[in-house]
């Protein structure tokens, strides 16, 4: 599953596709080109899998100007607020769900979204910069003391 969260709106875009290569990352980004209206910049916060970064998604984002990749780094997923729609989809629709077939897993997907997107609601960040910074810090050196 591939999704787009529209921070200001709390709106997603998602797409459930068979595989995660980049040859479906690309036909996400053209489906995110697609909905979003033209003329806006389109920034986009993924983490560092390769598909994201494969020559051919290069070439497609070098012909689609408004697009901006942001990586986060790794072990930071919580710094890409989709993640925490990926919370509320699995806590509200999937953990304790019983589904027989890829199908019905993708028809509880949809039917989350649609519901989602009827009424969205932003997430807004509780942590102040400063707490995160700090726990970045505390991370970093957690980091380091492994290496």
């Amino acid at each position: 599953m591939f999704a787009a969260l529209d921070v200001l709106t709390g709106k997603v875009i998602v797409q459930c596709l068979p595989r995660h290569r980049h040859t479906e990352f690309l036909k996400f980004l053209k489906t995110i080109n697609a909905e979003v209206p033209a003329g806006l910049e389109i920034h986009l916060v993924l983490d560092n899998y390769s598909t994201h970064k494969h020559a051919k998604v290069k070439a497609w984002l070098a012909k689609h100007p408004p697009f901006h990749l942001h990586f986060t780094p790794t072990s930071s997923s919580w710094l890409n607020l989709v993640e925490r729609w990926f919370r509320e989809l699995t806590d509200k629709a999937l953990r304790r769900g019983v589904f027989h077939s890829v199908p019905d897993l993708i028809a509880a997907i949809e039917a989350y979204l649609e519901a989602n997107n009827d009424d969205p609601k932003p997430f807004v960040w509780t942590a102040t910069a400063e707490e995160i910074l700090v726990k970045v810090a505390r991370g970093r050196v957690a980091l380091e003391a492994v290496s």
